[in-house]
């Protein structure tokens, strides 16, 4: 059973607040495809787009005359370290399985290797998913930060993905039955 629902997450203050940092648009994209990855390698899709929706939370602006700086945010990104941090106490906050909190904060942390030391990272499938998820939607430049989407949108996708996990939830239980 869930406990917290991708809707409670995506409309928290919180959340609000970081998303529009990194891009609304991405993040609903990247849930999207979580859930579709998630489905394909038979993972619990409602961790996977939790992890999806927040991966970014933790993006510095690094902006140069007004325009995002992509070389500056290269040299300088942690955003991995801060998202998942914020992820891990905003999911806490309202309520998340405390284990369930610590598994999308660790995809979170390891969707990106661009402030690990180069080498090979043997990731779980989790964290591999939120990974193939944010490269599916990422754009040269990281022009994917600046697609935009409307509130009501947004929040329609959202709710879909919601329901679409709600079956799932269901679909399983009444096979354990």
């Amino acid at each position: 059973m869930r406990k917290v629902t991708l809707e409670q997450v995506f409309t928290h203050p919180i959340t609000q607040k970081y998303l529009k940092r990194s891009g609304i648009a991405h993040a609903v994209a990247v849930a999207e495809y979580a859930y579709i990855f998630a489905k394909r390698f038979d993972i619990d899709s409602d961790h996977a787009t939790k992890a999806g929706l927040l991966h970014d939370v933790g993006h510095y602006t690094w902006y140069r005359d007004g325009e995002w700086d992509y070389d500056l945010y290269k040299e300088n990104d942690i955003h991995a370290i801060k998202g998942a941090s914020r992820a891990h106490k905003l999911l806490i906050r309202i309520g998340e399985d405390r284990h369930v909190a610590k598994k999308i904060a660790v995809a979170i942390l390891l969707h990106t290797d661009s402030y690990l030391p180069k080498g090979e990272l043997k990731l779980e499938p989790l964290q591999q998913v939120v990974t193939l998820a944010d490269e599916a939607d990422e754009e040269t430049g990281g022009n994917h930060h600046y697609k935009e989407i409307s509130e009501t949108s947004a929040l329609e996708r959202i709710r879909a993905l919601d329901k679409q996990i709600n079956m799932e939830i269901k679909a399983e239980s009444e096979k354990i039955v």
